[in-house]
């Protein structure tokens, strides 16, 4: 087993931030799925271990270098994709790919931890949580992590697929990154299904946003599929307009998702499995469909998905756990073992 995930504060505490840099004091730091990749299946970092992991981070920067001081003492959300904004990908309009991008908890130290270290381009800028017009449902800053990657991935995943209201858009996977999902979708004006094997998380997504539900494992590939094909008849949806996400992470899930693609549909692989997945590619060409991955989400974007967060048009507390960074070990190992359903959001001092 490797371990990479040992919580400590920012390297070099006695130093002080280098240019552009910023110490961030986190509030609150979201587990991912990603992060049990990298702590249990070996999922290599591109920073040498030991790492802390962690990359779905909100606080308050308390320290700042030269370039960066206006964001001295403000809150912030740290993107979990930090591009460079220079290179040629960049100037592209392809930051998702940057090669000299920044990601927490893999090319540098992240979030499992008191403090972090990182470059102040693309720091989302937090507005005052007091204020009851801009945060009218009371959010503190540590809930507002999962903006992070949880809510920004599949926000743009969704800008990138083109949904628009009167689509149809399924989830296959409604843990984290999917139940927010349904709930973009749904703020979109999409009609939204909802698949998973977890009982609990699908009643509670039919709460919110979910036009339909389904138990991947109580149904099989057909009878999923046609319960999908008969939902998107009576809404009258053509499968060129449909709009497929896989967020589970899973083989069975992007099997599934990838089978779910008719003539002109649209699936974007969201979710991560080192395993091998069969599918057969040549049904894309034979449906003229098409298949995009999405890495994160670019900064630019993070202010309209704090924005949707904050006037509750995604709702963020029912879909989370707090838990106190001391329970960092525990908290892996029982995401490993499917006990947990919620996003965890793990917070420095908070008391187990």
């Amino acid at each position: 087993m490797r371990t990479p995930a040992a919580p400590m504060a920012w390297e070099a505490r006695e130093e002080e931030p280098g240019d552009g840099e910023v110490i961030v004091a986190v509030a609150g730091c979201g587990v991912c799925h990603t992060d049990l990749g990298y702590y249990y299946d070996g999922v290599p970092t591109r920073h040498s271990l030991p790492l802390t992991l962690g990359h779905e981070v909100s606080g308050r920067v308390v320290a700042a270098g030269a370039g960066a001081r206006e964001w001295l003492e403000r809150l912030v959300i740290v993107p979990a994709v930090i591009p460079c904004g220079e290179c040629a990908a960049c100037r592209a309009g392809r930051g998702s790919i940057c090669p000299r991008q920044v990601f927490p908890g893999c090319d540098v130290h992240g979030g499992f931890a008191t403090h972090l270290r990182m470059p102040s381009r693309g720091l989302c800028p937090v507005p005052d949580l007091a204020d009851e017009r801009v945060n009218p449902l009371g959010l503190d800053l540590a809930s507002l992590s999962v903006v992070a990657d949880a809510v920004s991935t599949p926000y743009q995943a969704i800008l990138r697929s083109g949904l628009s209201a009167g689509d149809l858009a399924v989830f296959v996977g409604a843990g984290g990154v999917g139940g927010f999902g349904v709930q973009i979708a749904a703020a979109f004006g999409a009609r939204v299904v909802a698949i998973d094997v977890d009982a609990g998380r699908l009643a509670q997504i039919a709460e919110h946003g979910a036009d339909l539900t389904l138990r991947a494992d109580q149904l099989d590939f057909k009878a999923l599929k046609q319960a999908v094909t008969a939902f998107a008849a009576r809404a009258h949806v053509p499968t060129w307009r449909t709009r497929i996400f896989e967020t589970s992470g899973t083989v069975s899930g992007q099997e599934t998702a990838f089978g779910l693609v008719g003539h002109g549909s649209y699936l974007s692989v969201i979710g991560y499995t080192p395993q091998k997945v069969t599918v057969r590619l040549s049904n894309l060409m034979a449906l003229d469909a098409t298949v995009q991955g999405n890495w994160g989400c670019e900064p630019r974007h993070y202010p309209a998905v704090l924005s949707l967060v904050l006037a509750g048009k995604v709702q963020v507390r029912p879909f989370v756990e707090r838990r106190a960074m001391s329970s960092l070990n525990e908290t892996l190992a029982e995401l490993r073992d499917k006990r947990i359903s919620r996003r965890v959001i793990l917070i420095p001092g908070e008391s187990s």
